[in-house]
């Protein structure tokens, strides 16, 4: 299944509940929620009571993506706030497999999250215990950013080991991916989609729907 997750980072703060309720009315499966500490990543985003907010604005899935050192000190908080899903970074967990733990505890979705420049081997470990993996096609910290080429190579091989594995996990990527670039993510192997100003800008809800028309090429294939 081919999911489009518009990143609200992108979407028009002073009418964050109507953007939402705009991309989640054009068919978007998964709404993108970018926490960051200023620790991590060099950006502060927001948290808790934002996203607790915009919980009653749509029943799509909350895909909370912590871009935080430690993120387990929150995972309690987040789901009380309205995540279903939470995707940490492996480079910022000293204890991923515990932290994986603690988000399926809390009746959540867990999904990894590995840099441009982080390896996918670091996550043979737990490829049988993640929800999802996250490949980050750029930097994190920041929108707007060029999709980094080299990573559809990670992609790749993320899939051929799930393949080996004999699993179909989901992999998600985010950064700098468009309707003009998405077919070769897709065609890598990704089947969750990240995009932030290529949904939100001019036309959020006509850009959904182009994602999703791509994605439908897609389906049956």
């Amino acid at each position: 299944m081919y999911i489009l997750a518009p990143s609200i980072l992108a979407a028009d703060f002073a009418r964050l509940g109507e953007e939402v309720k705009t991309v989640a009315d054009a068919g978007a499966q998964y709404i993108h929620l970018d926490v960051m500490d200023g620790a991590f990543v060099p950006s502060i985003s927001f948290g808790m009571p934002v996203i607790e907010k915009l919980r009653p604005v749509t029943d799509k899935v909350f895909d909370v993506h912590m871009m935080v050192e430690e993120p387990g000190r929150y995972v309690a908080d987040m789901k009380k706030a309205g995540a279903d899903l939470i995707c940490v970074h492996q480079e910022a967990c000293c204890h991923l497999d515990r932290t994986i733990n603690q988000i399926k505890e809390c009746g959540l979705k867990a999904g990894v999250a590995v840099n441009p420049a982080t390896p996918v081997d670091t996550l043979s470990c737990i490829l049988k215990e993640a929800d999802m993996f996250l490949i980050m096609s750029v930097n994190p910290g920041f929108g707007g950013q060029k999709f980094i080429p080299y990573t559809l190579e990670k992609i790749k091989k993320l899939r051929a080991m799930l393949n080996e594995a004999g699993l179909s996990t989901d992999i998600q990527v985010d950064g700098g991916v468009s309707a003009a670039n998405v077919r070769t993510v897709l065609d890598a192997g990704a089947n969750v989609i990240v995009a932030g100003s290529a949904v939100f800008k001019k036309d959020p809800a006509e850009n959904t729907r182009e994602f999703l028309r791509i994605f439908g090429e897609y389906e049956g294939k």
